[in-house]
């Protein structure tokens, strides 16, 4: 049983857009792991599709409530999106702080937590429902690091306002923090005066760690004779390697097609490959040989996700793998045993879990990934990791013990590590790396301490005296106001009768 905290509050959580992927899974945890503590948490965001989110957020398990989604569009002609994201954010706010009473009612003791869009901070702090309420912000990554296209002048000045106000408003908050030491480096050196101003704080995500059985003691033993356990794959016995990951180019899932077609013929039956076949006795859905699943959130919304795939399905065949794609898990069963590589496209939870529990070898892609809550998953449930030699992975991956940490530029070395995992290294051998991987989740990444930090720092923000800059609040208001009604004007021109 959870720990009771010193101080029970209501925490409002305030996030753009709450789908799949690292940023929403940190806020689902840190929700959820506060609740669990006593506190009441109320998550307001501008758009949730229950066919797009996380389990928590559609279940009932938190209250997700959607506003400030119906004056402004996610983004105009396809552009614009910062733009849009920060209006709809100031939307949000008004309409729960100032057009309704929906955040007074909430009670008098309330404290925010802001992540992502920092922009409707100075907003938030100066509203008199919310004026006295503690702020703490989560910076996963500067957002305006992140921006592309930058090589263009224009593209350059229209970030430039953008870029300043997202270090100006941060600075709004009581508390910030981050989701590692590599990715505090990286905002003490964008923004030093903020550095110098602020403790950043790293919070590193988690993983709950209390209802998973992990298969470290029996799952790696790829010759037992027993029956499998119901809730893995059927193809886990000719090995199963795994990416998940949201299909984005800075994801670089490339890297594991490219790693795995680097695999001869004979790597991929691997070294039991005939005992394999002949135990398989030719049954429908066996595969011959190892198999690589791609997995990970993908949004039909989202350009950069349709053609992610479309250009992963079109390296596949120009490498010489044969691949399908999947969307339930009826389709992934279905899939004909000579396909090498499967891509699953925005995996229920159910499905995850079988993949983590199928694979013998988890590969994490990205460089310089802020974090990486995938490689804990793995870890968790006794598979070993492969993941790039940068950003947060150096500090959750322990090369040789959980795992590997490989250079992303060097692709004969993710492929003699795949060859490693499915030929090289015993039963005995994989089972210890997963015995060592869900010891290091469970000391340093289980929910319960990232709950306990986040209590503390709330209480520390409590406590100290909030320098509210209540002489500044008409002013901004009524600039907060002005912008987003000239920006509704100029959405209302350009569309016409289609808003």
């Amino acid at each position: 049983m959870a720990p009771a905290p010193r101080r029970k509050r209501t925490i409002v959580f305030l996030h753009p857009d709450l789908g799949i992927g690292g940023a929403e899974r940190l806020v689902v945890d840190a929700a959820v792991g506060l609740q669990k503590r006593g506190h009441r948490v109320v998550v307001f965001t501008s758009h949730c599709d229950p066919r797009h989110c996380f389990d928590e957020a559609r279940d009932g398990t938190l209250d997700v409530r959607v506003r400030g989604h119906w004056l402004v569009p996610p983004s105009l002609l396809g552009r614009f999106a910062i733009l849009c994201a920060i209006a709809r954010q100031l939307h949000l706010i008004l309409s729960i702080a100032l057009l309704t009473r929906e955040l007074r009612d909430l009670g008098p003791d309330v404290a925010f937590f802001a992540d992502q869009l920092s922009a409707g901070l100075p907003l938030l702090k100066t509203l008199p429902a919310a004026r006295r309420a503690p702020v703490f912000f989560y910076c996963h990554f500067p957002d305006l690091l992140l921006a592309t296209g930058r090589a263009r002048w224009w593209k350059r000045a229209y970030r430039l306002p953008f870029d300043c106000l997202e270090q100006w408003s941060m600075a709004w908050a009581d508390a910030i923090a981050v989701n590692s030491a590599f990715t505090r480096g990286v905002v003490a050196r964008t923004w030093p005066a903020l550095a110098r101003r602020r403790d950043l704080k790293v919070v590193y995500p988690c993983i709950d760690t209390t209802t998973t059985a992990t298969k470290s003691d029996h799952d790696h033993d790829h010759d037992h004779d027993h029956d499998e356990p119901p809730d893995v794959l059927p193809w886990k016995e000719s090995g199963v390697i795994l990416s998940i990951n949201r299909f984005e180019r800075k994801k670089n899932i490339a890297l594991a097609i490219r790693a795995f077609a680097g695999l001869t013929p004979e790597q991929r039956r691997g070294r039991r490959g005939e005992g394999r076949q002949n135990k398989a006795g030719g049954k429908a859905g066996v595969v011959d040989g190892a198999r690589l699943l791609i997995a990970g959130g993908y949004d039909p919304r989202v350009g950069e996700n349709v053609a992610y795939h479309a250009e992963l399905c079109a390296l596949a065949g120009s490498l010489g793998l044969s691949h399908a794609t999947a969307t339930t898990v009826v389709g992934a069963l279905g899939v004909p045993g000579d396909v090498q590589v499967v891509f699953l496209l925005s995996v229920p939870n159910a499905l995850k879990e079988m993949l983590l529990r199928s694979a013998r070898l988890l590969v994490y892609t990205p460089a310089n990934e802020h974090f990486g809550i995938v490689p804990l998953e793995a870890m968790l449930r006794g598979v070993p990791v492969l993941a790039a030699d940068s950003g947060g992975p150096v500090e959750t991956v322990v090369d040789g013990s959980t795992g590997w940490l490989r250079d992303p530029a060097d692709v004969p070395a993710w492929t003699e590590v795949m060859d490693r995992a499915l030929n090289r290294l015993s039963p005995a051998e994989l089972a210890d790396m997963g015995r060592a991987g869900e010891s290091r989740v469970r000391d340093n990444f289980a929910d319960v301490q990232m709950a306990e930090r986040l209590d503390a720092i709330f209480d520390d923000m409590a406590a100290a005296k909030t320098d509210g800059p209540a002489a500044l609040s008409p002013a901004v208001v009524a600039l907060c106001l002005a912008a987003l009604a000239a920006l509704v004007g100029f959405i209302a021109s350009r569309l016409g009768p289609r808003i």
